[in-house]
């Protein structure tokens, strides 16, 4: 499962356009907007240093929050930002309203495992990240926060699909095939492989 759940207080925003989000990013707040599940959508503005902290810390694209407008509280996940190119703040924030059944198209980070399990990269081949994010339908309140893939036994050559992968239940991916995640490649310099051979007994 992803990281826990968390809470932003937002206020609701009359006003919309260019100059009213100029106007609220110099009073400290992100303009943003709460949209789906057939319902309107909400223009809110919320507390930039609240917002853009949570954008740091991880995982903000795949963890449901709660946002909470005049003492109603909304399900929501993160489905877009913005950041300023120049100042690196958030300029505006897309969220999308979740219920328990509702299915979301989320980008699952990938994470390499027993890389030292690997007798292809104890001789010098290099891991060739193919996808370091694998795209994936899940329900709302079940997205993983990553997927492990395990390097055991891999040797210079050896590719790594998606069907190697376990996946929980209820996520599959997006792509309709068996898709390569990373390959082990030969270094350019070619192994050493007396080089190798010492490594191994030592």
């Amino acid at each position: 499962m992803s990281q826990e759940t968390y809470e932003l207080k937002a206020e609701a925003r009359e006003r919309v356009g260019k100059g009213s989000a100029r106007e609220l990013r110099r009073n400290g707040l992100i303009p943003a907007v709460i949209y789906g599940d057939k319902q309107a959508p909400i223009a809110i503005a919320l507390n930039t240093n609240e917002v853009t902290k949570r954008i740091h810390a991880g995982g903000f694209m795949t963890t449901v929050a709660t946002i909470e407008i005049d003492g109603k509280k909304h399900k929501v996940l993160p489905k877009d930002y913005q950041l300023d190119p120049v100042r690196d703040f958030t300029l505006h924030v897309d969220f999308l309203r979740v219920s328990g059944n509702t299915q979301v198209t989320v980008e699952i980070p990938v994470h390499f495992i027993n890389e030292e399990k690997s007798p292809g990269l104890k001789v010098g081949g290099v891991l060739n990240i193919v996808r370091h994010e694998v795209e994936v339908h899940c329900p709302a309140d079940a997205i993983p926060e990553f997927f492990n893939i395990d390097l055991s036994g891999k040797k210079i050559g050896d590719s790594i699909h998606i069907s190697e992968v376990t996946l929980p239940k209820g996520v599959t991916p997006v792509i309709d095939r068996d898709f390569t995640i990373a390959t082990i490649i030969a270094p350019a310099a070619g192994i050493d492989e007396s080089a190798a051979e010492g490594e191994a007994e030592a």
